[in-house]
């Protein structure tokens, strides 16, 4: 009898499992919560709100159950930043300006934003950043005297190092990141992966402390091609995907993925849709096969891991973060919007 009711809850667990990954969307509905003349490429959901930061220095959060906006500019000296990364931890959200001086703020004691990281070198420019947990965090940016720039906070965030170019492999000349949509960096556990123009991944299993380079076949033989996002369902299967924004029809060559951690890829729908993609994310509870790619061409669904996809709205965006199984945030062009996937 034991033998029968574990062999029949096994079944019936294998059952649960394979009906909840095998949910399919085939519509999605866009309701805009968020309209101004600021374009916004990174986003994050936090407890009960999403938090979010663009250009003009302006940053802000949206409820999740009322919609209500608080919004306020940021401003250092005389400069408004860019803002095209942020990240958060269970107590604080920081934003990370592109371009230079490299300005990397942290909510303060007084609920203002405080300044933690300052960097004023010609050639800087960070495009992403990540936590691994609330005290350790990741900001990734472009080749600097060799190899990437590299940021590691062990303290919550209230300092910020760089890691020195003798611990790191070498750069290909010219390698960097692009600040699409503040996915360039992926976390499942202690590893973390980043994605560059090269059409290379960096990556390190112990939260910064030492670094390794895969290739992908992902194109990067035009300054404008390279990957632009990649994400990690599990420390062994993950997507990158990227194309041309410059031909944002083009799908050779731009999209790819690992069942290995990382280190052996393979390109998916080589001539289909999508093209240039700027965002893509494994569907929560999906058994890592949905995935939902954005650009300011639309919105692309797959429901067999890549392989196939599909057109399920043609309204732009340059990122989206998953809340639940069904429902997503999204951003874009003087928009953030709560997007609905049925």
């Amino acid at each position: 009898m034991r033998v029968f009711i574990t062999l029949s809850l096994a079944i019936l667990l294998f059952s649960c499992s394979q009906t909840k990954s095998s949910k399919t969307f085939t519509s999605v509905k866009v309701t805009d919560l968020f309209t101004d003349s600021v374009s916004i490429r990174a986003l994050e959901v936090m407890d009960g709100s999403v938090a979010f930061a663009g250009t003009g220095g302006i940053f802000g959060t949206v409820d999740q159950q009322t919609g209500q906006i608080r919004a306020k500019q940021q401003r250092y000296d005389t400069i408004y930043p860019e803002f095209r990364a942020v990240a958060h931890t269970p107590s604080d959200f920081f934003m990370l300006s592109a371009g230079r001086p490299a300005l990397l703020f942290k909510t303060g004691n007084q609920g203002l934003m405080e300044l933690v990281y300052k960097e004023d070198e010609e050639g800087v420019f960070y495009d992403a950043m990540a936590f691994w947990n609330e005290k350790e965090g990741l900001a990734a940016g472009d080749e600097m005297g060799g190899c990437l720039s590299l940021l590691i906070t062990r303290d919550g965030g209230s300092t910020w190092n760089k890691i020195d170019c003798a611990d790191l492999p070498e750069t290909i000349p010219g390698e960097g990141a692009f600040a699409a949509s503040n996915t360039n960096i992926a976390i499942v556990g202690d590893r973390a992966w980043v994605g560059t123009t090269e059409g290379r991944i960096w990556y390190t299993p112990d939260r910064g402390k030492s670094w390794e380079v895969f290739k992908t076949p992902v194109r990067s033989d035009e300054p404008t091609l390279g990957i632009y996002t990649l994400d990690f369902y599990s420390d062994e299967v993950g997507i990158a995907m990227g194309g041309d924004y410059t031909t944002p029809d083009g799908n050779l060559g731009n999209k790819a993925i690992t069942e290995d951690g990382g280190r052996t890829w393979e390109l998916l729908a080589e001539g289909e849709i999508p093209g240039y993609t700027s965002c893509v994310q494994f569907v929560p509870g999906s058994g890592g096969q949905g995935l939902v790619a954005v650009s300011y061409s639309g919105i692309s669904y797959s429901s067999d891991r890549g392989k196939k996809w599909s057109t399920l709205s043609e309204e732009p965006f340059y990122t989206l973060k998953f809340v639940n199984d069904s429902m997503a945030y999204a951003a874009g062009k003087f928009r953030i919007s709560r997007l609905k996937f049925q």
